[in-house]
């Protein structure tokens, strides 16, 4: 049993249990280090999960730290957003907020204890002279002609770019490694250089800032990081990470270890691509609920549990794939159907009038909220003489085993009674208005009737008692059948991405929490609604329901105001896809 435990395990787990083993970290400590520059993404759930999760299961602590060393690109706007998306999944970092700002003065003392060392050395060539000195994969570098300035003057330059006497490119300070290393990333690289910007933690306090690669591995070692877990892209840079923590002298040196990125097919990930949607007002921002930042899953609906569930069937590895998008969309589907209460809305109206209904009667019928999941509890649906039901629920001249409403049939309204087709009006282009049917009051659900069945049974919404809400339909922002970017590296977009319904009729219930009973949300009793009719009762910002035989829907967190509803459809109720079976 414990064989089979320890092969089940992922590889960064197999590397943590080496290591606690062998005694080299009595505690494990992992982190999560945006740089924020813009909207997290599903692939970044992926990460802040592993790396929390670990943290979590080893008994140890977790760090979420914003790698802000490049103050070109970075606002704080993207900080509260990341700060925001971090607490939703739910990987709590406690007090242990870091920003790799907050380290420079340590940076730049420890590129001072390079330059004493001979490690390190100040360099004038340009960017583009330093490309050409690097040399290719078949062939080594060429040294800088500054490479062996003397530490003296090395110490002054240095001090001169922190003071502000050069311009933006004049100089750089580079590590002192290998020109002939076959790691390019071993090259010399370049570790500091002059950019006179203003910092949105810092300020103006500083004129030169530390390059990702210098910086990382200083803010893991400060901070005790044991397992700096990032993704393949970084696999060429490890030599680099390990040499500076070296050189620069920690005692606990933190590990690298690299897995493979969360790759969905069909979407949009690049903050170039996402920004230019927002600026050209095909999206309506960072959190438009057709993108996949962590922002806009959580608007459209989705939850942490099914963002972790997906997480997890993805899995661990090095082996870099591509995931279907469907697959996100199952495990929203399973995490939803049973906590979620099933409620009738009416997409595409069309009026029913029972005819041998009393005409000013309206009865509240007794309807469990989910069929599926009792404990959840029931409201009460109004019924009347007038309804909308959908107008794909009925023809005029049906194909065979269409067991919905057509003349002379009978189907059951859902939770309610029989009804039986007796004719329909039309207006002028011969589009059907009104539909009329006779009811048989002997069929109330829950009465017992057993005395003829129907095949069909249709959800429905009471005229009388309707709320009116706006129903947003989403596909993929990008054209599958063509792929995601044209020749010229453009989007392929999905001209039918959006479709808005308005004046679409659903329950009062999502406006009244004393129609609802509802053990799950204590605060909707009619004790605690305070008399309160408005939307903000049942359905509030990020509430989903499932939409009777419509699919999965969510309460729009930035649209919906008190009164007006507005609902974004998550996912729809069937899909092709299927897990794999096991072996």
């Amino acid at each position: 049993m414990e064989e089979k435990s320890a092969v089940s395990r992922n590889f960064i787990e197999q590397i943590i249990d080496t290591d606690l083993a062998e005694g080299k970290y009595e505690t494990i400590c992992t982190r999560f280090p945006p740089e924020p520059n813009g909207y997290l993404h599903i692939g970044h759930a992926k990460s802040i999960l592993l790396n929390y999760g670990l943290a979590k299961k080893y008994g140890g602590k977790f760090n979420l730290r914003f790698d802000d060393t490049n103050p070109t690109k970075e606002k704080t706007e993207f900080v509260d957003s990341i700060i925001a998306d971090v607490k939703w999944l739910g990987a709590d970092f406690e007090d242990r907020l870091f920003f790799a700002s907050n380290y420079f003065d340590q940076m730049y003392e420890a590129a001072v204890k390079l330059i004493k060392k001979g490690k390190a050395f100040v360099c004038d060539l340009s960017a583009e002279e330093i490309r050409a000195y690097r040399g290719t994969l078949t062939e080594p570098g060429k040294e800088s002609p500054y490479r062996n300035r003397s530490i003296e003057e090395n110490l002054e330059l240095f001090e001169n770019m922190k003071n502000g006497m050069y311009e933006d490119g004049a100089k750089v300070l580079r590590a002192k490694i290998d020109m002939a290393s076959p790691n390019i990333n071993m090259r010399d690289p370049v570790i500091y250089r002059v950019a006179h910007m203003s910092h949105h933690n810092t300020g103006d306090k500083w004129c030169i800032y530390p390059m990702y690669d210098f910086a990382h591995p200083i803010e893991d070692a400060i901070e005790g990081v044991t397992h700096s877990i990032c993704t393949l892209e970084f696999e060429d840079h490890r030599p680099l990470y390990d040499w500076v923590v070296r050189e620069v002298g920690y005692e606990h040196p933190p590990k690298q270890i690299e897995f493979a990125k969360l790759y969905l097919t069909n979407v949009v990930t690049g903050k170039r691509y996402i920004k230019k949607l927002v600026e050209d007002g095909i999206v309506d921002g960072w959190d438009d609920p057709r993108l996949v930042s962590i922002a806009a899953l959580r608007r459209r609906g989705f939850t942490p549990e099914s963002i972790q569930m997906f997480v997890d069937l993805c899995g661990i590895s090095k082996s870099q794939s591509s995931v279907d998008y469907a697959m996100l969309e199952y495990c929203i589907r399973e995490d939803l159907k049973m906590k979620r209460p099933r409620m009738m809305a009416v997409l595409d109206p069309v009026k029913l009038v029972i005819d041998n209904y009393p005409e000013d009667q309206i009865e509240y019928l007794d309807v469990e909220l989910n069929l599926e999941n009792p404990e959840l509890g029931t409201r009460k649906v109004p019924f009347g003489r007038e309804l909308y039901i959908d107008r794909e629920d009925f023809m005029e001249n049906p194909p065979k085993k269409y067991f919905r409403l057509f003349p002379g049939n009978e189907v059951r309204l859902m939770g309610a009674y029989f009804v039986k087709c007796a004719g329909m009006e039309k207006d002028e282009d011969g589009n059907v208005t009104v539909i009329h049917c006779t009811y048989d009051p002997e069929t109330k659900s829950g009465s017992g009737f057993t005395g003829r069945k129907v095949k069909g049974t249709i959800h429905w919404v009471a005229a009388k008692t309707a709320l009116r809400a706006t129903v947003r339909l989403y596909e993929n922002i990008i054209d599958e059948s063509k792929g995601v970017y044209n020749e010229d590296g453009s989007l392929n977009l999905n001209p039918n991405s959006l479709t808005v319904l308005n004046d679409c009729p659903i329950e009062p219930a999502f406006g009244d929490a004393k129609l609802v009973t509802m053990p799950s949300r204590p605060d909707l009793t009619a004790e605690t609604a305070g008399g309160c009719e408005s939307a903000v009762c049942f359905a509030r910002p990020y509430d989903s329901f499932q939409f009777v035989r419509q699919g999965y829907f969510c309460v729009d967190a930035k649209d919906s105001k008190e009164g007006a509803l507005v609902f974004n459809r998550i996912v729809s109720l069937k899909s092709s896809f299927r897990l794999p079976k096991a072996e």
